[in-house]
């Protein structure tokens, strides 16, 4: 088994001590963005605020951030796009889990170990709550302190890993092979969308802000690409092998759904070979950066987080 880097330090820090640093950051940033909670509806905005402020790993914001230490530039511009950016993509995941969870998808009751917005809430405030984040993100994304032309960037790019051939398509798809048996090509091409999409996003937000060259940007995408995949064969590992109290999220649920998953069609063997081989993949994208991989040092540390977590 593959040893994870966290005591390897960048500027003497920590992946532990950055990851604590940057989640801080974060929920600082998204505190600031989301409508207080007694501004009119007062039932949206705290159904929306339960939802974004309601804990979690914040790998997204997370890889933004990381993407973002490739560059050469750290002045306070940058540093408030890449808060916008890691808060966008916070809302959009955000917004896919209140769906996600909704009786008529996943139909779940238990998400971050409390319960799902439409449980706490109601089904409309929680459909709704969903419908709010989504815009909010891409206004985020439209006052980022940067020239415009990254600004068109950044909003092409989140806007087509999140819809129909994206995140909702591969939502589409899950949906639709409940119960059938799909081949191994079938299952990756499902979850490059539902799950990897925005993932690889989270990446090229970060770049884009940060005006990484375009061959830099390549090998960025060839690491989120198996990052983002990687990301799903870990969570099917831990559907069948955590427990409910761990995951913070309802255990065996696809299992009980008869969900095809990695685990299902590779055994639980085959899938920790399959993510340790994308872990690998991810490492020899950011190799591909050159004298530049030296700045990705947390995304290479990322990646071994993403595979060796255990929630």
């Amino acid at each position: 088994m593959m040893a994870m880097r966290t005591g390897h330090a960048t500027e003497g820090v920590t992946l532990d001590d950055w990851m604590r640093s940057q989640r801080h950051r974060l929920e600082s940033a998204l505190e600031r963005c989301l409508p207080p909670p007694d501004e009119p509806p007062v039932r949206l905005h705290e159904a929306m605020r339960y939802a974004v402020l309601g804990g979690g790993k914040r790998v997204r914001g997370l890889l933004v951030y990381a993407a973002g230490q490739t560059g050469q530039t750290s002045s306070q511009n940058v540093t408030a796009a890449l808060d916008a950016a890691a808060c966008a993509v916070e809302l959009v995941h955000a917004y896919s889990l209140i769906h996600d969870d909704l009786p008529c998808m996943d139909d779940d009751v238990l998400r971050r170990g409390q319960p799902t917005v439409h449980v706490r809430y109601d089904e409309a405030s929680a459909m709704l709550a969903g419908d709010a984040l989504q815009p909010l993100a891409f206004d985020l994304l439209a006052r980022m302190p940067v020239a415009p032309a990254l600004i068109i960037q950044a909003t092409q790019e989140l806007a087509r890993a999140i819809g129909s051939r994206g995140m909702v398509g591969g939502q589409a798809i899950d949906l639709q092979s409940v119960g059938r048996s799909l081949d191994l090509a079938e299952l990756e091409a499902m979850h490059r969308l539902k799950t990897g999409a925005l993932l690889q996003a989270s990446v090229a937000l970060g770049a884009i802000v940060v005006g990484a060259s375009s061959a830099m940007r390549r090998a960025l995408d060839r690491y989120a690409r198996a990052l983002g995949l990687a990301f799903q064969v870990v969570d099917d590992i831990l559907d069948v092998t955590a427990d409910t109290a761990t995951l913070g999220k309802t255990a065996g649920k696809d299992e009980a759904a008869h969900k095809p998953t990695y685990v299902s069609l590779l055994g639980l063997e085959g899938a920790r070979e399959l993510a340790q081989q994308l872990s690998a993949e991810a490492h020899a994208g950011l190799a591909e950066m050159g004298e530049g991989s030296r700045h990705a040092e947390r995304l290479a540390q990322l990646a071994d987080f993403v595979v060796l977590r255990q929630h």
